[in-house]
């Protein structure tokens, strides 16, 4: 299991089309702070029917997108 498998969940179970998540939502949802990891293992996101979109570091969020 990934370490990003809970944001996964989370992420699978909202039925936006897309939708914007703050690096501290994320944080508070896995229990660490968002890493460079992340970049790999956003990939795994596919399999649950999203993909993650923009990742804005001065704005520090990341965009979700159903595919």
């Amino acid at each position: 299991m990934s370490k990003y498998e809970p944001l996964w969940q989370i992420v699978a179970k909202d039925s936006r089309i897309a939708f914007k998540l703050t690096f501290e939502e994320i944080e508070a949802i896995l229990g660490f702070p968002i890493d460079h990891a992340f970049l790999t293992y956003k990939k795994e996101l596919k399999a649950y029917g999203y993909e993650v979109g923009k990742i804005s570091m001065k704005e520090k969020h990341v965009n979700f997108k159903k595919m």
